[in-house]
């Protein structure tokens, strides 16, 4: 029986490209979406992976969540962390509004999500948790306070659980995209796009893709003595 998946933000941009190469990868894959109802649904059209709706911001809602997806597929042996947001501004002008969004959100997901599944992890004795991070929370950001302190604290997570975790054959590690050529990124003026590429030494924007092959290999069996690990996908523009 293949092993069911769950990916948070899993219908659209890298989290869609995720869902997807672990579906031809063999897994049973469910798709977590906030709020786009027409995406999620274009997407599972389009995939066959269905999709379930629910904040990853509010624990209970992802209990329940979770619950669902586990009624219809069984339990869940990976979990991918990829919901995210963004609420930019300078430090100054920040608002405790923005700075709790995103952490609730980045942060605070995270918990709410691995939370309820780490139980019958260990219970099971094997467990994927790969949580994607950023270049922004290995780098921090001008006007990312709230954004590069939520992917910071996403890689201590990280490396406590897989210490927790190791004995019970649960792994857990986390991806670092660089700049991703995401719906979010191309929408950008191209003269941005532009100073942007010239930070990075491969000349070129990360495909949704190469996030995903990262993903798929730490989903895997092969990569069962890796814990606690980050993968950094950046093209050479950030080394830690």
């Amino acid at each position: 029986m293949a092993r069911v998946a769950l990916v948070t933000g899993g219908s659209r941009g890298i989290g869609a490209a995720i869902s997807v190469a672990l579906k031809n990868a063999g897994y049973t894959v469910a798709a977590n979406y906030a709020g786009n109802d027409e995406a999620a649904s274009k997407f599972t059209e389009e995939t066959g992976i269905p999709t379930y709706k629910w904040s990853v911001a509010d624990y209970d809602s992802c209990v329940e969540g979770i619950a669902k997806v586990e009624a219809d597929l069984g339990p869940v042996d990976i979990l991918v962390n990829n919901a995210g947001i963004t609420r930019d501004a300078p430090f100054h002008k920040m608002t405790p509004e923005q700075w709790h969004q995103v952490i609730d959100t980045n942060l605070s997901g995270v918990f709410n999500m691995t939370h309820p599944i780490w139980p019958g992890m260990r219970e099971r004795k094997f467990g994927r948790i790969i949580t994607i991070s950023s270049i922004n929370g290995q780098k921090g950001q001008f006007a990312q306070v709230n954004y590069a302190a939520s992917k910071a604290g996403d890689l201590g997570i990280t490396k406590s659980l897989a210490q927790e975790g190791a004995r019970f054959g649960i792994t857990a590690n986390a991806v670092c995209p660089g700049y991703i050529a995401t719906e979010m990124v191309m929408a950008v003026p191209e003269k941005v796009r532009e100073s942007i590429i010239s930070q990075i030494p491969a000349g070129r924007l990360g495909e949704p893709a190469e996030i995903a092959r990262c993903v798929t290999f730490l989903a895997s069996d092969e990569s069962e003595f890796i814990n606690g690990s980050t993968i950094s996908a950046n093209g050479a523009q950030f080394f830690v």
